[in-house]
């Protein structure tokens, strides 16, 4: 899948994550979580076959997703932006397409989790039509011996309306 983002600015597009990308996936990683995805992640993902882009402006990452389809669902492990760039929509561009595409796979919903913390994220998600359908105790890292939980989060697709 590749696609380009219309946008006010220079040319968005998103393309293909591939190896070459991810010492730069991981260093915009780095910069966007306290407890990131290690370089050995982003590779395990794309050797599963999950669907792994990255949203380019020019030659310079702005952000990244990796989404795994299954059975009639489809499951967001990863959507990341470089914080510099954060507040740009540039997410929701990256959630349009990947809705997009999902949709075209055949899946009938998108899961996710999230941080509880994470506010800006769950609004994005809930302005999408996401529902909060459970949580996940303890299910991400946040300091030694501390763990947060993860609101776990459903829109079936059929009603998606980004």
């Amino acid at each position: 899948m590749s696609a380009v983002l219309e946008t006010d600015t220079a040319e968005l597009r998103l393309q293909a994550m591939s190896e070459d990308w991810l010492d730069e996936v991981s260093r915009v990683e780095k910069r966007a979580y306290t407890h990131p995805w290690s370089r050995g992640n982003f590779a395990d993902s794309l050797r599963a076959g999950y669907c792994a882009q990255v949203l380019l402006q020019g030659p310079d990452l702005m952000g990244y997703y990796v989404l795994m389809l299954g059975a009639q669902e489809a499951h967001l492990l990863n959507l990341s932006v470089d914080p510099p760039q954060q507040g740009r929509g540039l997410a929701r561009l990256m959630l349009d397409e990947m809705l997009r595409f999902a949709q075209a796979q055949g899946a009938q919903s998108l899961w996710l989790e999230v941080r509880t913390s994470n506010v800006r994220a769950r609004q994005i998600y809930e302005r999408y039509g996401f529902k909060t359908v459970g949580l996940r105790r303890n299910y991400y890292p946040l300091a030694p011996f501390k763990r947060e939980d993860a609101v776990v989060m459903s829109l079936p697709l059929a009603a998606a309306q980004p």
